[in-house]
């Protein structure tokens, strides 16, 4: 305990790594073992996780995981605060046979295109996530709403592929349409809604559809209040 005492006041970083061992230790060996090879029945190896993903399931809560092994973990708030996260993806990454790659993207939403997001988005996520980003249902899965997710997260689940939901490598997706991407999710949060109710923003055909029942349910009204007025 001295000597770790010591350590810590002579080299800066190790602190960290004495602190995300601790925390790796308490929150996370239980499922993926002291060396972060896996157990069975509980969580898989982190070895070949990288940076992204580590900083992905962790900042969205989905780890640590509350859910049975096996089962979609939810996103909620964070167990760790930011340095404790960085300090546990410090020590993962530093286990014997660990990787970092993917690392965490580098990603701006204000230097993205709202419009190219949309197209790229349009492409290749709002099939399971529909074009407002709102989430919806797929095989054996749910994909979230997409109205919390940071620009880094937004990223981080493009390399990362995170559960069902397909990895992208940087042939398909590049960096300037990360950011676009990223800027589209941003502003699919509060879209504009110029000339009309927006009705969740569930889109022109649903919400054409949705009034077109609001008027046939006025229109009998009106037929029933007329009939019954007759002589």
């Amino acid at each position: 305990m001295l000597a770790l005492l010591v350590a810590a006041l002579v080299l800066p970083g190790a602190a960290g790594a004495a602190q995300g061992e601790t925390l790796y230790e308490e929150h996370c060996a239980s499922c993926h073992g002291l060396e972060g090879r896996g157990v069975p029945q509980a969580g898989p190896s982190l070895l070949a996780s990288g940076e992204a993903a580590l900083d992905f399931y962790l900042s969205t809560g989905r780890m640590p995981m509350t859910a049975e092994p096996g089962e979609q973990p939810d996103r909620k708030e964070p167990l760790l605060d930011r340095a404790e996260m960085d300090a546990v993806i410090d020590y993962v990454t530093s286990l014997p046979g660990a990787t970092d790659e993917p690392r965490i993207p580098g990603v701006d939403a204000d230097a993205g295109s709202v419009q190219r997001g949309m197209e790229t988005f349009t492409t290749y996520c709002a099939g399971c996530h529909q074009v407002v980003a709102q989430g919806g249902v797929v095989v054996q899965a749910t994909a979230p709403p997409l109205d919390r997710a940071t620009p880094e997260q937004v990223a981080e689940a493009v390399r990362v592929g995170p559960y069902v939901m397909p990895r992208f490598d940087e042939e398909t997706i590049d960096d300037q349409a990360l950011d676009d991407l990223a800027a589209y999710v941003r502003y699919a949060r509060e879209p504009e809604d110029p000339g009309g109710w927006p009705i969740g923003h569930i889109g022109p055909i649903p919400e054409g559809m949705v009034a077109w029942l609001i008027g046939a349910a006025a229109l009998v009204g009106v037929a029933r209040l007329l009939g019954e007025r007759a002589p």
